[in-house]
């Protein structure tokens, strides 16, 4: 086996998208008070620290988290890296070289990258399993709906706010599993890379 690389976020500690809600943690049972163990109650919203969006996310009647299965998110990807916006040039650069590594079903892009429209379309239609990327959304900020409907829209499951700045491009093996949150449009998740 290969170098385990954590690409996670811790979570209390994580970026958080503008208007969600941060994590937030209690201890309500402490050794040190004269409890039997340490016992700690949590509250985060689903899309916190590095966490996967399910279609339900921005489809009324899409998969919900534990409808997707775990396929998506645990195989080979290729990671790439790129600053700024992703055109549809760049998407289909992207994919010619996770193609030639063997890994073009799952795509991670390292860098502050933008997934514009065209290049999600470019995505989407090449049949990919997975996108992720360094931001807390795959797409603008100030406007996301329109990348994640056409990714979303023919499945391609979102990892967002991995952390590669470590990371070299090239091919590796992926685990991002979801949390089993039934009914949730998105899930938290332990991501990291074998490499």
């Amino acid at each position: 086996m290969g170098r385990i690389i954590d690409i996670s976020q811790e979570v209390f500690s994580c970026k958080v998208f503008p208007g969600d809600p941060s994590p937030h943690k209690d201890q309500i049972l402490s050794i040190n008070k004269g409890d039997a163990c340490n016992l700690t109650e949590f509250s985060m919203c689903a899309h916190n620290g590095t966490h996967v969006d399910a279609p339900f996310h921005f489809i009324d009647g899409g998969k919900t988290v534990d409808k997707v299965g775990l396929e998506p998110f645990v195989g080979d990807c290729y990671v790439a890296r790129h600053e700024g916006d992703v055109a549809a040039s760049d998407a289909e650069v992207i994919l010619e070289k996770a193609g030639r590594a063997g890994a073009s079903e799952r795509i991670l892009i390292a860098g502050k990258a933008t997934v514009t429209a065209g290049a999600a379309r470019v995505f989407a239609d090449a049949g990919i399993k997975l996108i992720g990327n360094e931001s807390q959304t795959v797409g603008p900020e100030n406007a996301p709906k329109e990348v994640h409907l056409i990714l979303l829209g023919a499945e391609v499951v979102l990892l967002e706010g991995i952390v590669l700045a470590e990371v070299e491009e090239g091919r590796y093996f992926l685990s991002a599993a979801p949390l089993d949150l039934g009914g949730c449009d998105g899930a938290p998740c332990r991501a990291y890379l074998i490499g």
